[in-house]
This record gives C-alpha cells, sequence and structure tokens, in this order.
C-alpha cells in the first residue's frame, strides 16, 4: 500500500473516493491469509495519518462483514461442532474475480479486435456502411471481419451484436456467422448476438435462414430464434425495441431486475453485482441510456428503493442489505 497517501483528498475524475478505495483494499489484504506483520503495521500508519481513514476502513469492514463476506476476526474455539472451517469468500476473492475477469475480457476483447474489419469499444455503438452499400451497427463491445468474395458477402461476427440492412443481391447472398449460427438473408434487417444469448436472432424487416448444431429456422419480420428444447424456436418478438440499442436506447418491459441488470454490464467495464436474489426477480419496465448506465442505476435505486453501492469503477453493488 506505499504510496496510498498523498492524493486522497479529492475524489477522482470518474467519482471514485481514492479514501474508501484504499480502505477497501486494506480490508482485502488484512483479511487475506497472507497477511503479514507488516501489512499490518503499514496498515496501522495510514490508519491514524488521517481520520477520515479510519473512518473509511471501520464502514468499509462493517459493510463487508454484514455482508457475511468476511470471517469474524474473534478465536474460532467456542464455535459449535459442524462449524465451517474455511471463511466465506473475501473481499480480496470478490475483487480479483471482479479486476480478472475485466481484464480477461479486456484482453480477449483486445485479440478479436485485432483479427477483425470493424469494432466497438465498451459501452459505444458504431455504425458503418459495408462495401456492398449494405449499413451494419455495432453494439457495444463488438468486432466483425469482412469475408466479401464473388459468391457470397461473409460476417464472421467475432464478438458482441450487430445488426444489419442488407441491399439484395440474389446472386451473391449475404451471410452472417458467429455464435454457432450462421444466418443467410438476400435483403432484410436483422441483428445476430454472438455471446450466449437465448435470443441471439432477430429480424425487423425481410426473412433470414437460421442454421446451426441444433437444426435450421426460416425467421420471418417481428420473429425471433429462442435457444431451448435442442432445437431453433421461432417466436413472435418486438424486433423494434430489441434493435433501440442501435439508437443509443435501452427498453425493457416487464423484465427481472436481474436480466435488466446484466443487460447494463454489457456497456460498462467492470462488473454489477446483485446482492439480493428477491430483488432481482422484481419487475422492470423503462428506457435508459446505454451510454449512461450509472444514470440507470440511479433511476433503478429511486423507483425500487435499490440500494447501490459503488465501491469502485469496477464493482457496483445493487441490493445491500445494510
Amino acid at each position: 500500500m506505499a504510496g496510498s497517501d498523498g492524493a486522497e483528498a479529492d475524489e477522482t475524475d470518474d467519482g471514485d473516493d481514492p479514501v474508501e478505495r484504499a480502505a477497501a483494499a486494506w480490508v482485502a489484504r488484512l483479511s487475506s491469509s497472507d497477511a503479514t506483520e507488516a501489512d499490518r503495521r503499514e496498515f496501522e500508519a495510514w490508519r491514524r495519518a488521517d481520520p477520515a481513514h479510519a473512518a473509511a476502513y471501520a464502514e468499509m469492514d462493517a459493510l463487508w462483514r454484514r455482508l457475511g463476506q468476511l470471517p469474524d476476526p474473534r478465536p474460532r474455539e467456542g464455535l459449535p461442532k459442524g462449524s465451517p472451517k474455511r471463511p466465506p469468500k473475501t473481499l480480496a476473492s470478490l475483487a480479483a474475480l471482479a479486476l480478472f475477469g475485466g481484464g480477461l475480457a479486456y484482453e480477449v476483447g483486445l485479440l478479436d479486435r485485432l483479427r477483425a474489419d470493424l469494432w466497438s469499444d465498451v459501452g459505444t455503438i458504431a455504425h458503418a456502411t459495408l462495401p456492398d452499400g449494405s449499413g451494419v451497427a455495432l453494439n457495444t463491445d463488438t468486432a466483425i471481419a469482412l469475408q466479401f468474395t464473388e459468391r457470397e458477402r461473409g460476417i464472421a461476427l467475432l464478438r458482441g451484436e450487430a445488426s444489419f440492412d442488407v441491399v439484395p443481391d440474389p446472386n451473391r447472398p449475404f451471410v452472417v456467422r458467429g455464435g454457432g449460427l450462421s444466418v443467410r438473408a438476400v435483403g432484410t434487417r436483422f441483428f445476430l448476438r454472438a455471446d450466449g444469448a437465448l435470443r441471439p436472432v432477430g429480424v425487423a424487416e425481410g426473412r433470414v435462414d437460421v442454421s446451426g448444431p441444433s437444426g435450421r429456422a426460416v425467421v420471418s419480420a417481428g420473429e425471433e430464434i429462442r435457444i431451448g428444447g435442442g432445437a431453433l424456436q421461432v417466436t413472435a418478438a418486438d424486433v423494434e425495441r430489441d434493435l433501440a440499442w442501435r439508437d443509443g436506447r435501452l427498453i425493457f418491459a416487464g423484465q427481472p431486475l436481474a436480466a435488466v441488470l446484466a443487460e447494463l454490464n454489457r456497456y460498462r467495464r467492470g462488473r454489477i453485482v446483485l446482492l439480493d436474489p428477491r430483488l432481482g426477480e422484481r419487475r422492470v419496465t423503462g428506457a435508459f441510456d446505454a451510454r449512461n448506465t450509472d444514470e440507470a442505476l440511479d433511476v433503478i435505486a429511486a423507483t425500487m428503493g435499490a440500494r447501490i453501492r459503488r465501491l469502485s469503477p469496477l464493482l457496483v453493488l445493487v441490493g445491500s442489505p445494510l
């Protein structure tokens, strides 16, 4: 923690409180099984350096103990038989998971971008015109590679989600492959997701032929593919609503909060962690700005009475029982 003092008086430009961030780091370090006496001496020096340090540490420590994330530091001799010998997951493991997961996603995304002809960053939406005049919109964290030949206008969706406005050409079909699916179109408007979504394909105009390991299906305007039961299921859907992200809007109609938070998480770095499963079952209806997920979280907190706690730009807790 050397060098953690100094520039802690003000919040950083992204709104993260350096004192609170340092306090969380100290809670993580001191709860770790490999914490040393040197760590404890350094912590005491940091804590005594400023009353704000001690207050922030006490608050962070209490937060995580009430959430059941840290072991009780008192001797364990008096615990009843059958009590677990190992403490629950600590803040260190949760923080490490968030950072490692974010770092791994970034590295994998970087590799996809190196292979791509077009890509979008996390939280951004990009629009482009393809060599044949067709239009493409790239949702957050998306990468595509062009594989145009004389016989086929091929697209590899390497990651993320993209929608296409296809210029008709009966002699040169338009084929997008990604997420284990192949979508063939002549002239149509549709989307494809390659991130394991349960609704990976939807058609707004025209018709597409979808094939994959689970079979083959023809999808028309106002329909989508649902994955389930070992087959490609075609169902009616509000595809225009699903494509609202093209204009920077995320529209939800009676969807569980857990699903809404998972969708918001696609548009930001780090993790949104839902702590209350019951809260996650509550339904959400509304429209949010895809470019401002923090505002969306504030609206959810105000309308649903959910507690939002931002431990850092990379870790947000929703539904704290405190």
